[in-house]
Formats: structure tokens, sequence, C-alpha cells
């Protein structure tokens, strides 16, 4: 057997981190289900990022993290308004009339919203290619979507999730752009202390809607602010430092069967057989862009 190369431990490494990102944001979604049985959509997003930001604060002390420019300061206040505020209390206003799977499904618009940035707002290259594995993955979402109550039945807070995806596909790229600046740690603090900063004003009655949460509920909520909130973050900002942006947005597809696999367990959804349908042709476009790297890439590289 042969010894991993530092290529492979590298390649071992980006993997991991993308598996570990879909399975922390797969869960969201039934976290904030829980979540709202006992928190106004505001109040759980910002006592999400409390917690959250209390994490990351413990890792920044014992890793060690240095102080912004003065210049970064409203880049870094523009990354957490699109990572934290606007994402996550449209997300929460959404999921109070769509079913965890559903709001997993059309959150992974990002893909089309990113793809689109990339190309003509940051002139990266898209192969035909990847426009393609993004259509067929967005023909999924949309089968998913008619699979779970029908597209007829997805009403305006399911255009407020489409929102928080076209949101979330901003921070993406522009965290994807300003990378360099900072290391992952560092960006990703500053855009949760940023975001839950502008949270703050959801803070008038948190206090007693903690008091009274069942103990299942808090539960659900620290976990969600730990891992997607925190840790699913830093892997993220990890992957984005080696995958391209088109590519790794790509993995999101993953994310729906994750979620409905968890909502299965956790708040007894059951997908439809086309849910199921959808997801396989979702997965296929997954599949799909990894042969592009296979297939294509000695061809890009010998010309």
């Amino acid at each position: 057997m042969k010894p991993l190369t530092p290529s492979s431990h590298l390649s071992v490494k980006i993997i991991l981190a993308m598996a570990f990102v879909v399975a922390c944001w797969g869960y969201s979604p039934t976290g904030i289900h829980i979540g709202l049985q006992a928190y106004d959509p505001g109040h759980l997003a910002l006592l999400r990022f409390l917690v959250a930001s209390v994490f990351m604060a413990v890792l920044a002390v014992f890793r060690g993290i240095r102080l912004p420019n003065l210049r970064d300061w409203p880049l870094l206040i523009v990354l957490g308004f699109f990572a934290v505020s606007l994402h996550h209390v449209a997300l929460n206003f959404g999921q109070q009339g769509v079913s965890a799977g559903a709001s997993s499904v059309l959150a992974q618009t990002t893909p089309l919203f990113s793809t689109l940035l990339a190309r003509f707002v940051f002139k990266d290259r898209v192969s035909v290619w990847r426009w393609g594995c993004v259509l067929l993955g967005l023909t999924g979402v949309v089968i998913v979507v008619a699979g779970d109550h029908g597209v007829g039945s997805i009403d305006a807070r399911g255009l407020l999730i489409l929102l928080a995806a076209v949101s979330w596909s901003f921070y993406f790229a522009l965290q994807k752009h300003q990378s360099g600046r900072y290391d992952g740690l560092t960006l990703v603090c500053y855009t949760v202390w940023s975001g839950t900063a502008l949270l703050l004003i959801y803070l008038p009655g948190l206090a007693s809607e903690i008091v009274s949460a069942p103990l299942h509920v808090q539960w659900a909520v620290v976990a969600l602010g730990v891992f997607p909130s925190a840790l699913a973050y830093l892997g993220w900002a990890f992957v984005l430092t080696h995958v391209d942006l088109s590519r790794a947005t790509m993995t999101m597809y993953l994310i729906p069967p994750t979620a409905m696999a968890i909502a299965s367990v956790g708040l007894g959804e059951q997908p439809t057989l086309m849910v199921v349908v959808g997801a396989v042709v979702v997965l296929v476009s997954v599949l799909a862009l990894n042969l592009e790297r296979r297939f294509f890439g000695i061809q890009v590289a010998s010309v």
C-alpha cells in the first residue's frame, strides 16, 4: 500500500471538511423547526449566534487571532450581514411555513446564484460542464419541491428561504475573494461576531423565551449555535481556500438528502417517492461535477 503524499493528505482533509459541513448544515432545518417551537424567528437567530459567538470567542482565545485592519471593518460587517443576519432571519421566518426537507432544498438554489456571481461579477471561469451540472441539480430541486407538498403549496415564506439562499451566495463569493487577507478562523470569528451584533435588535423579549423554553428545545438551539453556526463555517472557510467557488458550492447539493434523513428521525417527516427521485438527480449532478475533474482535467491541462 502506497503512503499518502502531502497532496493526498490535503484531499482527504478537504473531503472530510465537506462531509462535516454537509452534516452540520443538514441538521440545521431540523434544529430550526425544533427551536421555532418555543422561539420567535428573530429571537432564535439571535440566541443561536450568541451561542456561536461565545464558542468562537473561546476558540479565538486558545488559538489566537489578530485584530482586523480598520479599512476591513466594512467588509466584515457586510459578511456578517449576508452570512448571519439576513440569511438566518429570512430562513427562520421561511421555515414557519415550509417543511425541513423542502426548506433544505430551496436553500440549495445557492449554487445557481453563486455560479452567476462567480461568472459575471468576479469573472471566474465556469465551464459548460459545470453549467450543465448546475441545471441538472436545479432540476432535482424542482422535483423534490413538487414531491414535498406540491409547488403550489409554497407561499411567500418559501420565497424568504430563496432570499436566504441569495444572501448566502453573496457571502460565499465575498469570502472566497477576500479570504487572502485573513486566515479562516479570523475571518469566521469576525463574520459571526459582526452578524450577531446586527441581530441585537431582537434582544428585547429574548430572556422570557429562554426561561420558558423546554429543555429539548434549548439543547437543539445550543447544537445550532455550535455546529451549523460555528464549526461548519470554519470547515467551509477551509474548503474555499482549496477549492474553487463553483465546484465547492456544488457540495451543497448533498445537504437536502442529509437534511431529509435527519428530519425523518428528529421530526418524523417521511419523504415521498418524488422527493427520493429528486434527491437522486441532485446526487448525480454532484457525481457529474467530480467526473469533470477526472476526464476533462487532463485535456484542459494539455492545451
